[in-house]
């Protein structure tokens, strides 16, 4: 069977009917799979053989990539890193098995930067996947496998993905795809490998508003095995695509305009405008503490990480050696040669925050500073509806530049994701526009649970053209 460019929608009203053979379309989709990982390494397993759906649920047949920190039973999953080279877990992740649940089928497991250490996913251990908008560019970080895939595939997918510091948003911004980060809690955790346990949170990247908005409606939902998740009744979030945005008030945060390249400002502003002549209003807003995100992310993100990457020590599962000398010397060489730079270096920077002596100085005053961002963001949404912000400061840098950047100028790229990942709050980055034939990203966010808000304003966006 031929494969046609099928949007989710279609492909789903079409396979429930049976107008599709789901078998024979999954399988060509594995083989369509394998040569764009030729062309562009978006994965780090494909599955050897598609396991098909038993029933037809709401996602009867469509093909769905896991990023590779999430948990797939009988499937390799390594979170981009040699230490858990060969770990194959014996459960799926509460979010896979919704979405199993419903009859989606896996194609495989996506490339990452290591544990989700990074912005541009240069720091996978098993390859770095690249931008299919331009080969010599990243597709972003971490989840960059999850957005290359999403933007080359001819085929209906749906990736899910995760974001701790907006590894979800930034990788949709430089490829050109919908990409949506939940409050957080709003989607088990469980099943996922950590980065920041109080930070983390599963999610989703499309083509197409509807994809994602289908995709959350599947893998929220209360989970008694995630401490963290949220005792919220599930929802269509579909139905919110229905919607005008007339009377809609939208806030634009000036603080996150500082850091944008000009070319970018202007995509923007014009898809602001657009907004406007969809019926929203839109006012400039300050969100004051905006300017303290960037190290209070760090610490506290730093800081977990040490914690809970001290489990991979070559004893219970992951990378092992032969047993010499004392623990501490057979866990240091285990770890030295299990984990890449940047992850050492964030053990190594979180190890330091949680010492005696640094932790009030440092993790503690960090807390407090995403308090008063929270309360920043509060604030804001008591006025306004929706904020708008560029999702990135640049396009999608070319690897060569990549490679010119020091750590804190690396890190420096995240400075419009990581305040509202620090606040927990639900946004999505949808396709605004191009500068130089790349594509830059809209960037949305939501008060708590206000998810449904965010993607009314996103579809309209979209349809707007």
């Amino acid at each position: 069977m031929k494969l046609e460019k099928l949007s989710v929608k279609e492909f789903l009203s079409r396979a429930r009917s049976g107008d599709i053979d789901v078998e024979d379309f999954t399988e060509h989709v594995l083989d369509n799979t394998k040569s764009i990982q030729k062309k562009y390494s978006p994965f780090i397993t494909i599955v050897d053989k598609i396991q098909h759906p038993k029933k037809k649920g709401k996602l009867f047949g469509l093909p769905i990539s896991v990023k590779d920190n999430i948990c797939t039973k009988g499937i390799q999953t390594t979170a981009g890193s040699r230490v858990l080279e060969g770990y194959i877990p014996p459960f799926s992740a509460t979010s896979v098995e919704n979405a199993i649940e419903e009859g989606s089928v896996i194609i495989g497991k996506t490339a990452m930067d290591e544990f989700g250490f990074g912005t541009f996913s240069v720091n996978c251990a098993y390859g770095v996947p690249k931008n299919p908008l331009d080969s010599e560019r990243s597709c972003g970080g971490s989840s960059g496998g999850a957005s290359c895939i999403t933007s080359d595939a001819d085929f209906p997918h749906v990736a899910l993905a995760e974001s701790t510091g907006g590894s979800i948003s930034c990788p949709a911004a430089f490829t050109g795809t919908v990409g949506l980060t939940p409050t957080y809690g709003l989607v088990s955790r469980w099943g996922l490998v950590d980065y920041a346990n109080s930070l983390d949170k599963i999610g989703c990247i499309g083509k197409e508003v509807y994809d994602v908005a289908l995709s959350l409606s599947i893998i929220a939902g209360n989970d008694p095995k995630d401490s963290t998740s949220l005792n919220v009744p599930k929802q269509d979030y579909t139905k919110f695509l229905k919607k005008d945005i007339r009377g809609m008030k939208i806030g634009v945060p000036k603080e996150y305009f500082g850091y944008v390249d000009d070319k970018i400002v202007k995509v923007v502003w014009d898809a602001i405008k657009k907004l406007e002549d969809l019926g929203a209003t839109y006012k400039e807003v300050s969100l004051p503490h905006t300017k303290y995100a960037l190290p209070s992310y760090y610490i506290i993100a730093v800081s977990e990480a040490s914690t809970n990457l001290a489990k991979y020590a070559g004893m219970r599962y992951g990378l092992q050696q032969e047993l010499k000398g004392n623990f501490d010397e057979y866990f240091s060489s285990v770890r030295s040669n299990g984990f890449g730079e940047e992850a050492k270096r964030r053990i190594i920077l979180g190890t330091f925050a949680r010492m005696a002596g640094y932790r009030d100085a440092y993790y503690l005053k960090a807390l407090k500073v995403r308090t008063k961002m929270i309360d920043d963001f509060k604030k804001a949404f008591k006025q306004f509806d929706v904020l708008a912000a560029p999702t990135m400061p640049v396009v999608a840098p070319r690897f060569d530049e990549i490679e010119k950047l020091s750590p804190i100028e690396n890190y420096m790229m995240d400075i419009l994701t990581v305040a509202p990942n620090l606040a927990g709050i639900p946004m999505v980055s949808v396709p605004a526009g191009k500068v130089n034939g790349l594509p830059v990203g809209l960037h949305l966010m939501g008060d708590h649970l206000q998810e449904g808000r965010i993607l009314q304003v996103a579809s309209a966006f979209e349809k707007a053209g």
